[in-house]
């Protein structure tokens, strides 16, 4: 069964705790930009990071289909990628760089 948006709403509201300034500057990074799976381009996790930072500056109500969307695969990413947490100190792994693509700290935990 597919969440409603209010589900959607608070598990995205709690999952992405990188504010849209901290995560803009993080994906100025070359670590942002080491990680993830791409076509000789933008990985799909920077181009999530992007995406993130407009949905988070927009308000509930002016969300569009495509946003509310994205909201919903921005939660399954990191709950996914979140249970696969590599064993050890995780700061400077790319399991991390990948989740912050997406808007989530995991250090922030």
């Amino acid at each position: 069964m597919a969440k409603d948006r209010d589900e959607v709403w608070d598990e995205f509201r709690e999952l992405v705790n990188m504010a849209p300034k901290e995560l803009e500057e993080w994906l100025e990074t070359d670590e942002s930009k080491s990680v993830g799976d791409s076509d000789q381009g933008e990985s799909t996790g920077h181009e999530s990071g992007r995406k993130i930072v407009e949905i988070k500056r927009t308000k509930k109500d002016d969300l569009s289909d495509a946003q509310w969307d994205w909201m919903a695969k921005v939660v399954g990413y990191i709950n996914r990628h979140k249970a696969q947490k590599p064993k050890g100190d995780v700061e400077d792994t790319d399991w991390r760089y990948s989740l912050m693509n997406w808007g989530h700290d995991p250090l922030k935990d």
